[in-house]
């Protein structure tokens, strides 16, 4: 079977669950780089291809039971967001020092690259730090690349909310690194 033009996920979400599989291969197609984004900036590097192919694996078992009571993007973010915190979880209960491969490991320490993970790592824990909203808000914006109207819009905000939300998440993420 293959895809007819969808413009919206909708359509294709219905496609798929009418047994259309190649629906869920354009899903995929237009939702993997903001998942990526978003995972990359949560997850250390060795990982994120990992926890993004679950994320999608999770989307394809639930979308069967996907009711639209929110947007799917919506959706999948959540379902993202869960799949993050799950393996915070699993990394907390096994509390394995983290294991790199020898080259990367010598990789990782030439010139600038070391600062590179270092600030990354500085990051993502202060990013851990400030509340969910905030978080969502600043991945929504950097991580997505979304313009503060959509931001706004996709939460049911005015734009000067979303703007001031998003100043006091910079401010308190600022706040953490400084720390």
């Amino acid at each position: 079977m293959t895809v007819q033009p969808a413009e919206s996920d909708e359509l294709l979400i219905q496609q798929f669950k009418d047994g259309n599989p190649g629906a869920f291969n354009e899903l995929y197609q237009r939702h993997l780089t903001g998942v990526y984004k978003r995972v990359r900036y949560m997850i250390p590097e060795q990982d994120v291809e990992d926890v993004t192919q679950e994320v999608f694996i999770a989307a394809l078992k639930s979308l069967p039971s996907f009711r639209g009571e929110a947007q799917f993007g919506t959706w999948l973010r959540t379902l993202t967001n869960n799949k993050i915190a799950e393996y915070y979880r699993k990394r907390n209960r096994k509390r394995e020092a983290p294991q790199v491969p020898l080259n990367d490991a010598l990789h990782y320490t030439e010139g600038n690259t070391a600062k590179v993970m270092e600030e990354r790592i500085m990051l993502r824990k202060a990013l851990n730090q400030i509340p969910a909203s905030y978080q969502e808000i600043i991945l929504l914006r950097f991580a997505e690349g979304l313009q503060f109207n959509e931001i706004a819009q996709l939460n049911g905000q005015h734009l000067e909310a979303t703007k001031s939300l998003f100043r006091r998440a910079v401010s308190a993420l600022r706040d953490q690194l400084d720390k």
